[in-house]
Protein backbone atom coordinates (compact mmCIF):
# COMPACT_ATOMS: atom_id res chain seq x y z
CA UNK A 1 0.00 0.00 0.00
CA UNK A 2 1.37 3.40 -1.00
CA UNK A 3 2.07 5.89 1.79
CA UNK A 4 0.88 9.45 1.17
CA UNK A 5 0.62 12.89 2.70
CA UNK A 6 -2.64 14.82 2.29
CA UNK A 7 -2.91 18.57 1.79
CA UNK A 8 -6.31 20.27 2.18
CA UNK A 9 -6.68 23.86 1.04
CA UNK A 10 -9.88 25.78 1.79
CA UNK A 11 -9.64 28.36 -0.98
CA UNK A 12 -11.94 31.26 -1.71
CA UNK A 13 -13.78 29.56 -4.57
CA UNK A 14 -13.08 25.87 -3.94
CA UNK A 15 -11.56 23.29 -1.63
CA UNK A 16 -8.57 21.50 -3.12
CA UNK A 17 -7.25 18.19 -1.80
CA UNK A 18 -3.95 16.70 -2.90
CA UNK A 19 -2.25 13.39 -2.15
CA UNK A 20 1.54 13.36 -2.32
CA UNK A 21 3.70 10.25 -2.26
CA UNK A 22 6.76 9.97 -0.03
CA UNK A 23 8.83 10.34 -3.23
CA UNK A 24 7.31 13.78 -3.75
CA UNK A 25 5.00 12.82 -6.63
CA UNK A 26 1.38 13.94 -6.88
CA UNK A 27 -0.79 10.83 -6.62
CA UNK A 28 -4.22 12.47 -6.81
CA UNK A 29 -5.81 15.91 -6.80
CA UNK A 30 -9.44 16.98 -6.55
CA UNK A 31 -11.24 20.30 -6.29
CA UNK A 32 -14.84 21.07 -5.30
CA UNK A 33 -16.25 24.56 -5.81
CA UNK A 34 -18.57 26.43 -3.48
CA UNK A 35 -20.34 29.78 -3.69
CA UNK A 36 -19.28 33.22 -2.51
CA UNK A 37 -21.94 35.67 -1.32
CA UNK A 38 -21.79 39.45 -1.79
CA UNK A 39 -24.98 40.59 -0.02
CA UNK A 40 -23.99 44.27 0.02
CA UNK A 41 -21.44 46.64 -1.52
CA UNK A 42 -17.94 45.70 -0.23
CA UNK A 43 -19.27 42.64 1.66
CA UNK A 44 -17.90 39.17 0.84
CA UNK A 45 -19.09 36.17 2.86
CA UNK A 46 -19.32 32.37 2.83
CA UNK A 47 -21.23 29.72 4.72
CA UNK A 48 -18.66 27.66 6.70
CA UNK A 49 -20.71 24.54 6.06
CA UNK A 50 -19.96 24.96 2.35
CA UNK A 51 -16.24 24.66 3.19
CA UNK A 52 -16.86 21.49 5.15
CA UNK A 53 -18.99 19.87 2.46
CA UNK A 54 -16.47 20.94 -0.21
CA UNK A 55 -13.66 19.38 1.83
CA UNK A 56 -15.63 16.18 2.38
CA UNK A 57 -16.34 15.75 -1.32
CA UNK A 58 -12.81 16.67 -2.41
CA UNK A 59 -11.27 14.22 0.08
CA UNK A 60 -13.55 11.47 -1.23
CA UNK A 61 -12.68 12.23 -4.85
CA UNK A 62 -8.93 12.32 -4.19
CA UNK A 63 -8.99 9.04 -2.29
CA UNK A 64 -11.05 7.43 -5.03
CA UNK A 65 -8.49 8.53 -7.62
CA UNK A 66 -5.58 7.21 -5.57
CA UNK A 67 -6.98 3.79 -4.70
CA UNK A 68 -5.55 2.06 -1.65
CA UNK A 69 -3.23 4.42 0.23
CA UNK A 70 -2.00 4.87 3.79
CA UNK A 71 -2.33 8.45 5.01
CA UNK A 72 0.65 9.43 7.13
CA UNK A 73 -0.43 12.96 7.98
CA UNK A 74 -2.83 15.74 6.94
CA UNK A 75 -1.64 19.31 6.40
CA UNK A 76 -4.13 22.17 6.30
CA UNK A 77 -4.22 25.44 4.44
CA UNK A 78 -6.85 28.00 3.65
CA UNK A 79 -7.80 31.52 2.73
CA UNK A 80 -6.43 33.91 5.33
CA UNK A 81 -8.01 36.68 7.44
CA UNK A 82 -11.53 35.24 7.40
CA UNK A 83 -13.62 35.63 10.55
CA UNK A 84 -15.43 32.44 11.53
CA UNK A 85 -17.34 33.49 14.65
CA UNK A 86 -18.35 30.56 16.88
CA UNK A 87 -20.70 30.37 19.86
CA UNK A 88 -20.10 28.40 23.06
CA UNK A 89 -21.15 25.20 21.26
CA UNK A 90 -18.61 25.88 18.48
CA UNK A 91 -21.32 26.60 15.94
CA UNK A 92 -21.00 29.50 13.45
CA UNK A 93 -22.95 32.56 14.55
CA UNK A 94 -23.18 33.99 11.04
CA UNK A 95 -21.61 33.58 7.58
CA UNK A 96 -17.84 33.94 7.63
CA UNK A 97 -16.49 37.36 6.61
CA UNK A 98 -13.75 36.80 4.01
CA UNK A 99 -10.30 38.23 3.35
CA UNK A 100 -11.47 40.47 0.47
CA UNK A 101 -14.40 41.95 2.40
CA UNK A 102 -13.96 45.73 2.61
CA UNK A 103 -16.61 46.80 5.14
CA UNK A 104 -14.41 47.43 8.17
CA UNK A 105 -12.29 50.46 7.22
CA UNK A 106 -13.48 52.48 10.24
CA UNK A 107 -12.79 49.60 12.61
CA UNK A 108 -9.28 49.03 11.20
CA UNK A 109 -8.58 52.72 11.76
CA UNK A 110 -9.97 52.48 15.30
CA UNK A 111 -7.56 49.64 16.17
CA UNK A 112 -4.65 51.65 14.77
CA UNK A 113 -5.72 54.60 16.92
CA UNK A 114 -6.07 52.35 19.99
CA UNK A 115 -2.52 51.12 19.42
CA UNK A 116 -1.23 54.70 19.57
CA UNK A 117 -0.95 55.30 15.82
CA UNK A 118 0.62 53.48 12.90
CA UNK A 119 4.19 53.59 14.18
CA UNK A 120 3.16 52.21 17.56
CA UNK A 121 1.08 49.50 15.89
CA UNK A 122 4.00 48.43 13.70
CA UNK A 123 6.12 48.17 16.85
CA UNK A 124 3.58 45.84 18.46
CA UNK A 125 2.71 43.60 15.51
CA UNK A 126 5.01 44.40 12.57
CA UNK A 127 1.99 45.04 10.34
CA UNK A 128 -0.70 47.59 9.56
CA UNK A 129 -4.24 46.75 10.55
CA UNK A 130 -5.30 46.42 6.94
CA UNK A 131 -8.93 46.41 5.93
CA UNK A 132 -9.74 42.74 5.53
CA UNK A 133 -7.64 41.55 8.48
CA UNK A 134 -9.51 39.54 11.07
CA UNK A 135 -9.05 42.09 13.85
CA UNK A 136 -11.05 44.79 12.09
CA UNK A 137 -13.79 42.31 11.22
CA UNK A 138 -14.12 41.33 14.86
CA UNK A 139 -14.46 44.94 15.97
CA UNK A 140 -17.04 45.45 13.18
CA UNK A 141 -19.04 42.53 14.59
CA UNK A 142 -18.87 44.05 18.06
CA UNK A 143 -20.16 47.41 16.85
CA UNK A 144 -22.66 46.39 14.20
CA UNK A 145 -24.02 43.02 15.35
CA UNK A 146 -23.74 43.28 19.14
CA UNK A 147 -26.42 40.62 19.66
CA UNK A 148 -24.07 38.15 17.96
CA UNK A 149 -20.90 39.48 19.56
CA UNK A 150 -22.42 38.88 22.99
CA UNK A 151 -22.68 35.19 22.08
CA UNK A 152 -19.16 35.02 20.62
CA UNK A 153 -16.97 32.36 22.18
CA UNK A 154 -14.19 31.92 19.60
CA UNK A 155 -12.88 33.65 16.48
CA UNK A 156 -11.22 31.24 14.04
CA UNK A 157 -9.75 31.56 10.59
CA UNK A 158 -11.28 29.20 7.98
CA UNK A 159 -8.79 26.35 8.02
CA UNK A 160 -8.78 26.30 11.82
CA UNK A 161 -12.53 25.74 11.80
CA UNK A 162 -11.89 22.68 9.61
CA UNK A 163 -9.15 21.60 12.04
CA UNK A 164 -11.71 21.71 14.85
CA UNK A 165 -14.18 19.57 12.88
CA UNK A 166 -11.45 17.05 11.99
CA UNK A 167 -9.83 16.78 15.42
CA UNK A 168 -11.97 18.50 18.05
CA UNK A 169 -9.00 20.81 18.75
CA UNK A 170 -9.25 24.59 18.91
CA UNK A 171 -5.91 26.00 17.73
CA UNK A 172 -4.15 28.00 15.05
CA UNK A 173 -0.58 28.34 13.80
CA UNK A 174 1.79 31.28 13.39
CA UNK A 175 1.32 32.12 9.70
CA UNK A 176 -2.48 32.38 9.83
CA UNK A 177 -2.36 34.14 13.20
CA UNK A 178 -0.06 36.73 11.61
CA UNK A 179 -2.89 37.68 9.24
CA UNK A 180 -5.28 38.67 12.01
CA UNK A 181 -3.35 41.90 12.58
CA UNK A 182 -3.36 41.05 16.30
CA UNK A 183 -0.16 38.96 16.34
CA UNK A 184 3.41 39.93 17.24
CA UNK A 185 5.28 38.43 14.31
CA UNK A 186 8.71 39.13 15.80
CA UNK A 187 7.88 37.33 19.03
CA UNK A 188 5.65 34.77 17.26
CA UNK A 189 2.88 35.26 19.86
CA UNK A 190 -0.47 37.00 20.25
CA UNK A 191 -0.34 40.77 20.84
CA UNK A 192 -2.67 40.56 23.83
CA UNK A 193 -2.01 44.12 24.92
CA UNK A 194 -3.25 45.38 21.56
CA UNK A 195 -6.37 43.23 21.80
CA UNK A 196 -7.21 44.70 25.19
CA UNK A 197 -6.49 48.28 24.08
CA UNK A 198 -8.82 47.80 21.09
CA UNK A 199 -11.63 46.50 23.30
CA UNK A 200 -11.32 42.90 22.15
CA UNK A 201 -11.15 39.81 24.35
CA UNK A 202 -7.89 37.78 24.23
CA UNK A 203 -9.94 34.75 25.34
CA UNK A 204 -11.71 34.78 21.96
CA UNK A 205 -8.51 33.65 20.21
CA UNK A 206 -7.17 30.08 20.06
CA UNK A 207 -3.81 28.78 21.26
CA UNK A 208 -1.08 29.11 18.65
CA UNK A 209 1.60 26.63 17.54
CA UNK A 210 4.38 26.53 14.99
CA UNK A 211 3.00 25.42 11.64
CA UNK A 212 4.41 21.89 11.41
CA UNK A 213 3.52 20.84 14.96
CA UNK A 214 1.28 17.78 15.26
CA UNK A 215 -1.07 18.94 17.97
CA UNK A 216 -4.12 16.77 17.20
CA UNK A 217 -5.37 13.70 15.37
CA UNK A 218 -8.50 12.86 13.40
CA UNK A 219 -11.26 11.80 15.80
CA UNK A 220 -13.78 9.02 15.18
CA UNK A 221 -16.75 11.22 14.28
CA UNK A 222 -14.74 13.13 11.66
CA UNK A 223 -13.25 9.89 10.33
CA UNK A 224 -16.72 8.61 9.52
CA UNK A 225 -17.78 11.92 7.97
CA UNK A 226 -14.68 12.33 5.79
CA UNK A 227 -14.03 8.69 4.96
CA UNK A 228 -10.56 8.56 6.50
CA UNK A 229 -9.08 6.52 9.34
CA UNK A 230 -9.19 7.88 12.88
CA UNK A 231 -5.93 8.80 14.59
CA UNK A 232 -4.20 10.32 11.55
CA UNK A 233 -1.92 13.19 12.68
CA UNK A 234 -3.01 16.70 11.63
CA UNK A 235 -0.69 19.70 11.45
CA UNK A 236 -1.83 23.32 11.47
CA UNK A 237 -0.17 23.90 8.09
CA UNK A 238 -0.34 27.51 6.99
CA UNK A 239 -2.33 30.36 5.55
CA UNK A 240 -2.54 29.90 1.80
CA UNK A 241 -0.59 33.03 0.88
CA UNK A 242 2.34 31.83 2.99
CA UNK A 243 2.41 28.05 2.57
CA UNK A 244 2.03 28.17 -1.21
CA UNK A 245 5.56 29.62 -1.30
CA UNK A 246 6.79 26.21 -0.15
CA UNK A 247 4.98 24.61 -3.08
CA UNK A 248 6.67 27.10 -5.40
CA UNK A 249 10.12 26.29 -3.98
CA UNK A 250 10.59 29.69 -2.32
CA UNK A 251 11.86 28.95 1.19
CA UNK A 252 15.10 30.97 1.47
CA UNK A 253 16.11 34.57 0.66
CA UNK A 254 17.19 35.39 -2.89
CA UNK A 255 14.19 34.12 -4.83
CA UNK A 256 10.87 35.93 -5.26
CA UNK A 257 7.47 34.36 -5.73
CA UNK A 258 4.51 35.68 -7.64
CA UNK A 259 1.04 34.18 -7.51
CA UNK A 260 -1.61 34.97 -10.09
CA UNK A 261 -4.78 33.61 -8.57
CA UNK A 262 -7.91 35.58 -7.75
CA UNK A 263 -5.52 37.85 -5.88
CA UNK A 264 -2.00 38.78 -6.94
CA UNK A 265 0.90 38.16 -4.56
CA UNK A 266 4.58 39.03 -4.51
CA UNK A 267 6.42 37.21 -1.73
CA UNK A 268 9.88 36.44 -0.39
CA UNK A 269 11.27 34.26 2.40
CA UNK A 270 13.25 36.02 5.14
CA UNK A 271 15.76 34.87 7.75
CA UNK A 272 14.75 37.76 10.00
CA UNK A 273 11.63 39.93 10.36
CA UNK A 274 12.53 43.02 8.34
CA UNK A 275 10.64 46.22 9.08
CA UNK A 276 8.23 47.69 6.55
CA UNK A 277 8.39 51.42 7.37
CA UNK A 278 4.82 52.22 6.31
CA UNK A 279 3.42 48.71 6.69
CA UNK A 280 2.36 48.33 3.08
CA UNK A 281 4.41 45.14 2.75
CA UNK A 282 3.16 42.50 5.15
CA UNK A 283 5.71 40.58 7.23
CA UNK A 284 4.30 37.31 8.58
CA UNK A 285 5.73 34.30 10.35
CA UNK A 286 6.78 31.66 7.85
CA UNK A 287 5.72 28.03 8.16
CA UNK A 288 9.29 27.12 9.21
CA UNK A 289 10.44 28.06 12.72
CA UNK A 290 12.94 30.92 12.70
CA UNK A 291 11.87 32.20 9.27
CA UNK A 292 9.55 34.95 8.14
CA UNK A 293 7.61 35.83 5.01
CA UNK A 294 7.34 39.23 3.29
CA UNK A 295 4.51 39.76 0.86
CA UNK A 296 2.38 42.28 -0.90
CA UNK A 297 -1.15 41.22 -1.74
CA UNK A 298 -3.25 42.83 -4.42
CA UNK A 299 -6.97 42.12 -4.35
CA UNK A 300 -7.03 42.17 -8.15
CA UNK A 301 -5.14 39.73 -10.40
CA UNK A 302 -6.87 36.73 -11.96
CA UNK A 303 -10.05 38.32 -10.67
CA UNK A 304 -9.46 41.25 -13.03
CA UNK A 305 -9.19 38.85 -15.95
CA UNK A 306 -12.37 37.09 -14.81
CA UNK A 307 -14.15 40.46 -14.72
CA UNK A 308 -12.93 41.25 -18.25
CA UNK A 309 -14.17 37.86 -19.45
CA UNK A 310 -17.57 38.56 -17.89
CA UNK A 311 -17.77 41.90 -19.67
CA UNK A 312 -16.94 40.29 -23.02
CA UNK A 313 -19.46 37.52 -22.39
CA UNK A 314 -22.39 39.92 -21.99
CA UNK A 315 -24.64 39.42 -25.01
CA UNK A 316 -22.19 37.08 -26.74
CA UNK A 317 -23.36 33.79 -28.25
CA UNK A 318 -20.33 32.05 -26.78
CA UNK A 319 -18.55 33.36 -23.71
CA UNK A 320 -14.79 33.61 -24.25
CA UNK A 321 -12.67 31.38 -22.06
CA UNK A 322 -9.30 32.14 -20.47
CA UNK A 323 -7.37 30.91 -23.51
CA UNK A 324 -9.42 33.11 -25.86
CA UNK A 325 -8.56 36.24 -23.89
CA UNK A 326 -4.87 35.33 -23.68
CA UNK A 327 -4.82 34.67 -27.43
CA UNK A 328 -6.42 38.07 -28.03
CA UNK A 329 -3.82 39.75 -25.81
CA UNK A 330 -1.11 38.04 -27.84
CA UNK A 331 -2.37 39.83 -30.96
CA UNK A 332 -1.57 43.18 -29.34
CA UNK A 333 1.94 44.45 -28.67
CA UNK A 334 4.00 45.16 -25.56
CA UNK A 335 2.57 48.28 -23.97
CA UNK A 336 -0.88 47.65 -25.55
CA UNK A 337 -0.34 50.58 -27.93
CA UNK A 338 -0.14 53.13 -25.14
CA UNK A 339 -3.02 51.77 -23.04
CA UNK A 340 -2.68 51.31 -19.26
CA UNK A 341 -5.04 49.55 -16.87
CA UNK A 342 -5.32 50.25 -13.15
CA UNK A 343 -6.63 46.92 -11.80
CA UNK A 344 -8.28 48.13 -8.56
CA UNK A 345 -11.72 46.61 -9.22
CA UNK A 346 -12.27 45.62 -5.57
CA UNK A 347 -10.45 48.43 -3.82
CA UNK A 348 -6.85 47.60 -3.01
CA UNK A 349 -4.56 46.37 -0.25
CA UNK A 350 -1.07 46.62 -1.73
CA UNK A 351 0.60 48.68 -3.10
CA UNK A 352 -2.17 51.07 -2.01
CA UNK A 353 -4.16 50.19 1.15
CA UNK A 354 -7.31 51.91 -0.11
CA UNK A 355 -10.79 50.31 -0.13
CA UNK A 356 -12.02 53.25 -2.24
CA UNK A 357 -9.55 52.64 -5.09
CA UNK A 358 -11.13 51.98 -8.48
CA UNK A 359 -10.06 50.46 -11.76
CA UNK A 360 -9.50 52.49 -14.92
CA UNK A 361 -8.32 52.23 -18.50
CA UNK A 362 -5.97 55.16 -19.18
CA UNK A 363 -5.03 56.24 -22.67
CA UNK A 364 -7.99 54.68 -24.46
CA UNK A 365 -8.45 55.82 -28.07
CA UNK A 366 -10.61 54.84 -31.02
CA UNK A 367 -7.80 52.72 -32.45
CA UNK A 368 -7.67 50.38 -29.46
CA UNK A 369 -9.47 47.05 -29.81
CA UNK A 370 -10.29 44.04 -27.67
CA UNK A 371 -6.76 42.69 -28.05
CA UNK A 372 -5.27 45.89 -26.62
CA UNK A 373 -7.76 45.90 -23.76
CA UNK A 374 -6.92 42.28 -22.91
CA UNK A 375 -3.18 42.97 -23.07
CA UNK A 376 -3.50 46.03 -20.85
CA UNK A 377 -5.37 43.99 -18.21
CA UNK A 378 -2.52 41.45 -18.08
CA UNK A 379 0.06 44.22 -17.97
CA UNK A 380 -1.83 46.25 -15.35
CA UNK A 381 -1.75 43.33 -12.92
CA UNK A 382 2.03 42.98 -13.38
CA UNK A 383 2.54 46.74 -13.01
CA UNK A 384 0.91 46.34 -9.60
CA UNK A 385 3.34 43.51 -8.72
CA UNK A 386 6.22 45.77 -9.77
CA UNK A 387 4.96 48.45 -7.39
CA UNK A 388 5.22 45.87 -4.61
CA UNK A 389 8.70 44.89 -5.82
CA UNK A 390 9.85 48.50 -5.41
CA UNK A 391 8.53 48.56 -1.83
CA UNK A 392 10.38 45.32 -1.02
CA UNK A 393 13.66 46.57 -2.46
CA UNK A 394 13.39 49.64 -0.24
CA UNK A 395 13.08 47.31 2.78
CA UNK A 396 16.23 45.42 1.83
CA UNK A 397 14.51 42.26 0.59
CA UNK A 398 16.97 40.49 -1.76
CA UNK A 399 15.87 40.35 -5.39
CA UNK A 400 16.41 37.41 -7.65
CA UNK A 401 14.66 35.16 -10.14
CA UNK A 402 10.89 34.77 -9.79
CA UNK A 403 9.12 31.48 -9.18
CA UNK A 404 5.53 31.95 -10.30
CA UNK A 405 2.39 29.95 -9.55
CA UNK A 406 -1.37 30.20 -9.65
CA UNK A 407 -3.86 29.73 -12.46
CA UNK A 408 -2.64 32.78 -14.36
CA UNK A 409 0.79 31.26 -14.87
CA UNK A 410 -0.64 28.73 -17.33
CA UNK A 411 -0.19 31.60 -19.78
CA UNK A 412 3.29 31.84 -21.29
CA UNK A 413 2.42 35.41 -22.29
CA UNK A 414 1.63 36.46 -18.71
CA UNK A 415 4.87 34.83 -17.55
CA UNK A 416 6.81 36.68 -20.24
CA UNK A 417 5.24 40.01 -19.25
CA UNK A 418 6.46 39.36 -15.69
CA UNK A 419 9.99 38.63 -16.92
CA UNK A 420 10.03 41.75 -19.12
CA UNK A 421 8.68 44.12 -16.46
CA UNK A 422 10.65 42.73 -13.50
CA UNK A 423 13.85 42.30 -15.49
CA UNK A 424 14.63 38.76 -14.34
CA UNK A 425 14.01 35.14 -15.25
CA UNK A 426 10.56 33.77 -14.39
CA UNK A 427 10.26 30.04 -13.75
CA UNK A 428 7.49 27.57 -13.00
CA UNK A 429 8.02 24.39 -11.01
CA UNK A 430 6.34 21.02 -11.20
CA UNK A 431 3.28 20.92 -8.99
CA UNK A 432 3.34 24.66 -8.21
CA UNK A 433 -0.05 25.04 -9.93
CA UNK A 434 -1.45 22.94 -7.08
CA UNK A 435 -0.72 25.92 -4.84
CA UNK A 436 -1.31 25.80 -1.10
CA UNK A 437 -2.53 22.18 -1.10
CA UNK A 438 0.93 21.08 -2.28
CA UNK A 439 2.63 23.24 0.33
CA UNK A 440 0.43 21.74 3.06
CA UNK A 441 1.27 18.19 1.94
CA UNK A 442 5.00 18.97 1.78
CA UNK A 443 4.94 20.47 5.27
CA UNK A 444 3.06 17.41 6.54
CA UNK A 445 5.91 15.30 5.15
CA UNK A 446 8.49 17.42 6.96
CA UNK A 447 6.50 17.02 10.17
CA UNK A 448 6.53 13.23 9.75
CA UNK A 449 10.30 13.34 8.95
CA UNK A 450 9.67 11.98 5.47
CA UNK A 451 11.95 14.88 4.49
CA UNK A 452 14.44 16.43 6.91
CA UNK A 453 13.41 20.09 6.45
CA UNK A 454 11.50 22.46 4.18
CA UNK A 455 14.60 23.23 2.11
CA UNK A 456 14.85 19.56 1.17
CA UNK A 457 11.11 19.37 0.53
CA UNK A 458 11.21 22.41 -1.77
CA UNK A 459 14.09 20.83 -3.70
CA UNK A 460 11.80 17.99 -4.78
CA UNK A 461 10.11 20.29 -7.31
CA UNK A 462 11.90 20.35 -10.69
CA UNK A 463 11.76 23.38 -12.98
CA UNK A 464 9.25 23.20 -15.84
CA UNK A 465 9.48 26.49 -17.74
CA UNK A 466 11.74 29.55 -17.80
CA UNK A 467 11.15 32.91 -19.47
CA UNK A 468 14.02 35.36 -19.97
CA UNK A 469 13.55 39.16 -20.14
CA UNK A 470 13.15 40.70 -23.59
CA UNK A 471 15.43 43.74 -23.39
CA UNK A 472 13.48 45.71 -25.98
CA UNK A 473 10.23 45.17 -24.13
CA UNK A 474 11.96 45.85 -20.83
CA UNK A 475 12.93 49.37 -21.95
CA UNK A 476 9.40 50.07 -23.19
CA UNK A 477 7.86 48.86 -19.93
CA UNK A 478 10.24 50.96 -17.88
CA UNK A 479 8.90 54.09 -19.56
CA UNK A 480 5.31 52.89 -19.12
CA UNK A 481 5.98 52.25 -15.43
CA UNK A 482 6.96 55.86 -14.86
CA UNK A 483 3.54 56.89 -16.17
CA UNK A 484 1.71 54.11 -14.32
CA UNK A 485 3.19 55.05 -10.93
CA UNK A 486 1.79 58.59 -11.24
CA UNK A 487 -1.79 57.49 -11.94
CA UNK A 488 -3.04 56.35 -8.53
CA UNK A 489 -1.78 59.47 -6.66
CA UNK A 490 -3.41 61.64 -9.32
CA UNK A 491 -6.76 59.83 -9.20
CA UNK A 492 -7.21 58.64 -5.58
CA UNK A 493 -9.23 61.71 -4.50
CA UNK A 494 -11.48 61.28 -7.52
CA UNK A 495 -12.01 57.61 -6.61
CA UNK A 496 -13.38 58.66 -3.22
CA UNK A 497 -15.78 61.14 -4.81
CA UNK A 498 -16.92 58.59 -7.38
CA UNK A 499 -17.60 56.11 -4.57
CA UNK A 500 -19.79 58.70 -2.84
CA UNK A 501 -21.73 59.24 -6.04
CA UNK A 502 -22.25 55.50 -6.39
CA UNK A 503 -23.47 55.19 -2.79
CA UNK A 504 -25.87 58.13 -3.29
CA UNK A 505 -27.22 56.65 -6.49
CA UNK A 506 -27.84 53.25 -4.92
CA UNK A 507 -29.54 54.83 -1.90
CA UNK A 508 -31.83 56.81 -4.22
Amino acid sequence: MRSCLMGIDLGTSACKVLLLSTEGRIVASASVAYPVSQPRERWVEQDPEDWVEGARLAVAQALQQAGQVELLCIGLSGQMHGLTALDAHYRPLRPAILWNDQRNEAEADAITHAAGGLEALLTQTGNRMLVGYTGGKLLWLQKNEPHLYERLHLALNPKDYLRYLLTGEIATEVSDASGTGLFDVRGRRWARGLMTAAGLEPAHFPSCHESQVVSARVHHQAAARFGIAPGIPVIGGGGDSVIQSLGAGVVAPGVLQTTLGTAGILAAALDQPLSSPDGRIQVFCNVAPGRWHAMGVSLNAGGALAWFRQVLAAGAERAPDFEDIIAAAGRSVAGARGLLFLPYLNGERCPHPDPAARAAFIGLTARHDTADLARSVLEGVVHSLCDMHALMRAMGVPSGPVSTSGGGTRSALWRQIQADMMGCDVVTRQGAAEGAALGAALLAGVSMQVWPDIDHAAGLLPELTREHPNRVHQALYQEAREIYRQLYPALCASFVRLGSLADTGEAG
